[in-house]
């Protein structure tokens, strides 16, 4: 059940009243700053704005916190490219090529390509919305324990099979995050877990602060290290243009991946993190080139950022249709929609079309505006790697010190902070990669309960993981991101000889 034409003509109308275009820009703007800040993503940002809109009409209210979100997306990779310090959750792919980049002088290329991508998948992502938010709200129906728990065993199968090369050390940093998932109480059995009497650790380590702390803190303790290396030199925004051969290089990335993010984001509990891990790994799998993945190659900046944009317009589907948040997000943002008497649900659609029409044609001016805003701040953004590392490292400390404590408001995260800013360190010396042991601890705790829950329903037959084709596809690609490191050497072998 699509929307109806008419009904999106008189949207558009809606949407360009000038108190509508305010908010939208108001919330997207707000949402790239808040996104750049290590720790403080778009659910902060919507949780502190809520009391704004307080008074507001429903469909500006709608609007406005969207733009936050959406907006959040795109601010999220400007650290991660310039200052290996991603945002948030969703970001951490943009690291693994964007820092790179901006060390070869290459950062306006990164962040240029970072804010189109975006915008390419942002707008995939709404025509899908458009034509297919009730038939993919009742696939996500579909989706049961072991099926989440198999996409998420998938997920960490594909990020473990990019460490090529080093896919013993790629296990265990995945197995690391997966035991640090398992810290705080059981939610089955309410047995305390690894919290060592420590009450602050009851709910578990924050994922957000093993990420500031590994990437933020670690990435400054290991530039301390070698600051004496980097004296003078001085990193250069390079050209936001993007020519014609990376543009070839970048758009089948960006083309096939916002699809991709899109369907992960409308499953609930998914979320950007793992869209954008899938399809930076999707891409390096089937890149002509992979070896130049991690070494900045500029499709892998296109092809998560194309995802994560896409996955956070994706998540609003079951948030809408079904009245289920996808994420921590989401729930913020259901919370205020339902004060705002606004209910989510099967029949928002029918009951409330002309807000509906005049939010779908908000995404679309929302995403022209942040992509012209993004591609305008990179010269002002790029001047922060001019400034002296005994400026910039202190800052970065400080801002991850703060968005630490906003998380929680909680001391004990500023020992966590710092013990992981010291195991980053270690990563980083010892080349250990630290994708699977952020992604693990992400999606662990999910993974676990999911798989007890199907154990449990099913009396103990692990048939259970066999019992729908969406679990047979799913073990299939599993078996096959395992398989693809042991393919690609038996295939450079045959090659040599």
């Amino acid at each position: 059940m699509g929307i109806e034409i008419q009904e999106l003509i008189n949207g558009f109308f809606t949407a360009v009243q000038p108190e509508n275009l305010l908010w939208l820009a108001i919330g997207g703007f707000l949402g790239t700053i808040v996104g750049m800040l290590p720790g403080l993503g778009p659910a902060t940002a919507i949780a502190v704005l809520i009391p704004i809109t307080f008074g507001m009409d429903s469909t500006s209210a709608l609007i406005m916190l969207a733009a936050i979100y959406y907006g959040a997306m795109y601010g999220g990779s400007r650290s991660s490219i310039l200052l290996n310090t991603p945002g948030d959750g969703s970001a951490i792919a943009a690291t693994f090529d964007g820092y790179p980049m901006t060390k070869q002088g290459r950062a306006g290329e990164a962040l240029a390509m970072s804010a189109i991508a975006s915008f390419i998948g942002g707008i995939i992502a709404i025509v899908a919305f458009v034509f297919l938010a009730h038939p993919l709200a009742n696939f996500a129906l579909k989706f049961g324990d072991p099926e989440y728990f198999l996409l998420m065993l998938f997920a960490l199968s594909a990020i473990v099979s990019l460490s090529v090369g080093k896919m013993l050390k790629g296990f265990v940093s995945m197995s690391i995050g997966l035991l640090l998932s398992m810290f705080g109480v059981d939610s089955q059995s309410g047995v305390y877990r690894f919290t060592m009497d420590i009450p602050q650790l009851s709910d578990g380590i924050d994922y957000l602060v093993v990420i500031i702390g590994i990437y933020a803190v670690g990435e400054v303790l290991y530039n301390l290290l070698n600051i004496n290396n980097s004296k003078g030199q001085k990193n250069k925004l390079g050209s936001i243009r993007i020519n014609k051969e990376q543009w070839k290089r970048s758009k089948g990335p960006i083309l096939r991946n916002g699809p991709i993010g899109f369907l992960i984001g409308v499953l609930p509990g998914a979320g950007g993190t793992m869209a954008s891990m899938l399809s930076y790994t999707t891409e390096k799998q089937i890149s002509k080139h992979p070896d130049e993945f991690g070494k900045g190659a500029i499709e892998g900046v296109a092809a998560p950022e194309s995802s994560n944009n896409a996955a956070s317009i994706g998540s609003l589907i079951p948030m809408l249709t079904m009245g289920i948040p996808g994420s921590g997000t989401t729930a913020v943002m259901l919370g205020a929609i339902i004060m705002l008497g606004l209910k989510p649900g099967p029949q928002l659609f029918e009951n409330e079309p002309e807000t509906i029409a005049a939010f779908i044609n908000s995404m679309f001016l929302g995403n022209i505006f942040l992509v012209i805003i993004n591609i305008l701040l990179v010269g002002l953004l790029v001047k922060i790697l001019n400034t002296p590392p005994k400026i910039l490292y202190p800052l970065i400390l400080i801002l991850a010190f703060i968005g630490t404590y906003a998380l929680n408001y909680s001391i004990v995260d500023f020992y966590i902070l710092i013990i992981f800013g010291v195991i980053g360190l270690f990563m980083k010396i010892f080349d250990f990669p630290v994708a699977p042991l952020i992604l693990a601890i992400i999606v662990g705790s999910d993974m676990e309960q999911h798989f007890r829950k199907s154990v449990v329903a099913s009396n103990g037959d692990l048939s259970v993981f066999l019992s729908s084709p969406i679990s047979v596809v799913l073990i299939i690609l599993t078996i096959l991101s395992i398989m693809y490191p042991f393919i690609i050497n038996f295939v450079k072998k045959r090659k040599l000889v």
